[in-house]
């Protein structure tokens, strides 16, 4: 295997096993191993919505997502800081971290931004606040968090966007991204976690390029696919990943951020990605939505007013070893937040639960026969199937 330079030290990633495109590896951090492909649950505020870290680890999560945009807003790094190990022990949670850069949040507030060379100005979406963002401060934000893994602070390209207008942004990530990583590795003594450069480029093939050559400048710990899941065709995003990942260094984790339903997921990992996050699960759970094995449901529809059945035969998790469906659906209906707890968990159980059976796949040399299974389920995102 060959690819880049060596990974930075204390960081291993051990590729196990490939099928085809798909594989199966182990990431070594300072708070623990993953297991890869992994989910990432999305704990915006230093929560997980409705999980405590005890739930979080019994549904086998292995890592989890923080947000810095948020939490230097709320209750803002210093905080944060006062508490032992950083996020870790500010949230309670003792396995690996990784948080975000808070390029995608500023990007998500185009009427409120300013972007210029040396980084974004904005308003505070809490307070109204002037906030100016750099690579430098959204390095020293995460060196405090002490996660495991920390983001490059990017432009997150819109879509649509023009050639022109995509090759700026790509070219402003990708000084960025050498800022960032100067400023993340600057002391002698280290830093606390490692840091993933994000590729970036639209949906401009050479542009998508550029932008990894640009990032083997550095010595990144891993590299993030973004620019995706922001309004593209399913087609489009997929082939981007063709074009992305075969030329991404090979002993380093790839991570899709934000993506995405389970069928984008599989279809991710049949084109080499080792890592992904996305809110849905704990979304979907606080708006009824319920992923199963034959598709999504929602549970306020009146046709599960009167099942005594589970939300899913199939499905190991206590929700639906323990509740029926009539149940889930009467405490949606009483706001009971039982029910959001109830959902949430199934929820993350089903994903994480995917995340072991392609594992376990591509173990056995059989996850094109695993994704064909998965792919050809009902799958219009947002449409429930009952």
């Amino acid at each position: 295997m060959s690819g880049g330079p060596l990974a930075p030290a204390g960081l291993g990633f051990e590729l196990l096993a490939q099928d085809g495109a798909a594989r199966l590896g182990r990431l070594t951090l300072p708070h623990g191993s993953v297991d890869t492909p992994a989910f990432m649950p999305v704990g915006t505020y230093g929560t997980v919505k409705a999980m405590t870290p005890e739930e979080l680890e019994g549904l086998g999560a292995q890592i989890v997502l923080g947000n810095t945009f948020h939490l230097m807003l709320r209750p803002g790094a210093e905080i944060v800081g006062l508490h032992r190990d950083g996020l870790h022990g500010f949230m309670g949670w003792n396995r690996p971290i990784l948080t975000d850069s808070g390029g995608f949040q500023v990007f998500s507030l185009a009427a409120l931004r300013r972007i210029d060379e040396d980084g974004v100005s904005f308003r505070s979406p809490v307070d109204g606040a002037q906030v100016r963002m750099r690579p430098e401060d959204a390095m020293d934000v995460q060196r405090v968090l002490a996660s495991d893994i920390a983001m490059a602070f990017d432009d997150c390209t819109a879509y649509p966007a023009t050639a022109q207008q995509a090759r700026e942004s790509m070219q402003r990530s990708m000084r960025w991204a050498m800022r960032s990583y100067d400023h993340y590795y600057r002391s002698a003594a280290g830093a606390p976690g490692h840091l993933f450069g994000i590729v970036q480029g639209g949906m401009f093939e050479d542009l998508r390029l550029e932008s990894i050559e640009a990032l083997l400048q550095r010595e990144f710990a891993g590299y993030a696919i973004g620019g995706l899941a922001v309004g593209e065709s399913e087609q489009q995003r997929l082939r981007m990943l063709e074009v992305v990942t075969p030329r991404l260094p090979v002993l380093r984790p790839r991570y899709l951020m934000g993506v995405g339903y389970p069928h984008d997921i599989v279809a991710a990992v049949a084109r080499g990605v080792d890592m992904f996050d996305c809110v849905m699960p704990t979304r979907h759970a606080r708006n009824g939505h319920l992923f199963t094995s034959a598709g999504i449901i929602n549970i306020r529809n009146a046709v599960h007013q009167r099942d005594t059945g589970p939300i899913d035969p199939a499905c190991g998790c206590s929700t639906c070893r323990r509740f029926s469906r009539a149940y889930l659906r009467h405490l949606d209906h009483c706001n009971e937040v039982l029910g959001l707890r109830l959902a949430t968990l199934h929820n993350l159980h089903f994903y994480l639960d995917q995340m072991r059976q392609i594992r376990a796949a591509i173990a056995a040399g059989r996850f094109a026969q695993f994704a064909a299974g998965i792919l050809g389920l009902p799958r219009r995102p947002g449409t429930p199937v009952a």
